[in-house]
C-alpha cells in the first residue's frame, strides 16, 4: 500500500507476447464477474467526488485474427454487430439457428428510450451453455489450439473436436490458411511479427521435440494476436494518456487489465470524459484506425470498479 492509502501494483511489460502483467499485487487477476461470488471488485472505488471510467474493448482479439486473416465471414459479423459469441453458436448448433430464424431469441437487442427489456430473450441467456462452447472454440482457434488440445478441453473424443474443428474452418478459411502461412513463415525465420512490428523469436520452431515443436507453433498463431491486441491496447494508452481535455479535466489512468482501462476523475465531467475515452480507444493510431474492422468499446463510470463493469 502506498503513501496515499491506496494499492499500488507493478506492471511489467516483458511478456512473451508484449500484454502487461500485473504483480505485488496482480490487480489484473480478478474474477470474471460472473465467477466473482464476493463481489471483488466491489472494493475498488473512486476518491470522494469522483468516479471511474472502465472501457473494455469488445472481443478484440477475434477482431484482430479477422483482420489478419481478411476473412470474410469474421469481418461481415462484425460489421453487423452484435455478439460473436452468440453468431458462431447459431452456426455450430441446428436448434439454435432455428431459434433465431423462427423470432424464438434474437442475436442482439439495441434499446430504445423506455424499454427495459428486449421484445425475446437473447441467444445468450436462452442458449448459455451453446454460447460457452462457442467463445471457446473462437479463442481456442486464436491461440492456435489443436483438435487435441480442444478434445482435452471438452472432455470429447479427438475424432468430435476434428469435427467441431472442420465446421468453424468451413465458413472461414482464411483463417486455416492465414494460420498455416504464418506457421511456415516462422519455419523458414524462427520469428513472428504483431502489428507494430514488435518480433518474437521461436527457436524451437524446428525442433525434433513434438513438445517444444508443438508449443512454438501454436505461438506463431498465438502471438500476432495477441500481441497485435497488445500493441492496439498500448496505443489507446498512449492516446488517452495524450488527451489535453482529458487531462484539464482531471482524468488519469489508474490500471490497464488487458483490454480494459480504468480511469479516475472528477464525476461533474465523468459524460464528457467517457466520450473522450471511446474516441481514444476507437481510433488508436494517432486518431485512425486503419483495421479492417471497428474497434467496438464497451465503457461506463461509476463510484466503483465493480458497477462500472
Amino acid at each position: 500500500m502506498g503513501l496515499d492509502g491506496r494499492v499500488h501494483c507493478s506492471l511489467n511489460i516483458n511478456t512473451e507476447t508484449g500484454r502487461l502483467s500485473a504483480r505485488r499485487p496482480s490487480l489484473q487477476n480478478q474474477p470474471a464477474l460472473e465467477k466473482d461470488r464476493y463481489k471483488i471488485r466491489q472494493a475498488f472505488v473512486a476518491g470522494e467526488g469522483k468516479s471511474l471510467i472502465v472501457a473494455d474493448y469488445g472481443q478484440l482479439e477475434l477482431r484482430i485474427l479477422a483482420h489478419l486473416a481478411n476473412c470474410k465471414s469474421m469481418l461481415e459479423a462484425f460489421e453487423a454487430g452484435g455478439d460473436f459469441h452468440s453468431r458462431t453458436a447459431m452456426n455450430m448448433y441446428s436448434h439454435v439457428c432455428e431459434a433465431v430464424d423462427d423470432g424464438s431469441v434474437i442475436l442482439e437487442w439495441d434499446p430504445k428510450p423506455g424499454e427495459d427489456k428486449p421484445p425475446v430473450p437473447l441467444l445468450k441467456d436462452v442458449f448459455a451453455s451453446e454460447r460457452r462452447k462457442a467463445k471457446m472454440l473462437n479463442f481456442s482457434i486464436a491461440y492456435g489450439k489443436t483438435a487435441r488440445g480442444l478434445a482435452k478441453d471438452w472432455k470429447v473424443s479427438l475424432s468430435d473436436a476434428e469435427k467441431t474443428l472442420e465446421l468453424w474452418y468451413n465458413d472461414r478459411m482464411e483463417v486455416k490458411k492465414w494460420q498455416e502461412q504464418s506457421i511456415a513463415e516462422a519455419r523458414a525465420t524462427k520469428r513472428v511479427h504483431t502489428l507494430l512490428g514488435r518480433t518474437r523469436h521461436l527457436p524451437d520452431i524446428k525442433s525434433s521435440n513434438n513438445l517444444e515443436r508443438g508449443h512454438a507453433e501454436r505461438a506463431a498463431i498465438n502471438t500476432p494476436v495477441q500481441g497485435s491486441a497488445a500493441d492496439v491496447a498500448m496505443c489507446a494508452m498512449l492516446a488517452i494518456n495524450r488527451n489535453h481535455t482529458l487531462k484539464e479535466l482531471g482524468w488519469k489512468l489508474v490500471l490497464q487489465v488487458h483490454d480494459e482501462v480504468i480511469l479516475e476523475g472528477p464525476t461533474e465531467s465523468a459524460e464528457i470524459a467517457k466520450k473522450l475515452v471511446v474516441d481514444s480507444m476507437s481510433y488508436p493510431f494517432n486518431g485512425e484506425n486503419w483495421l479492417r474492422v471497428k474497434l467496438d468499446v464497451d465503457c461506463n463510470y461509476a463510484d466503483s470498479w465493480y458497477t462500472a463493469k
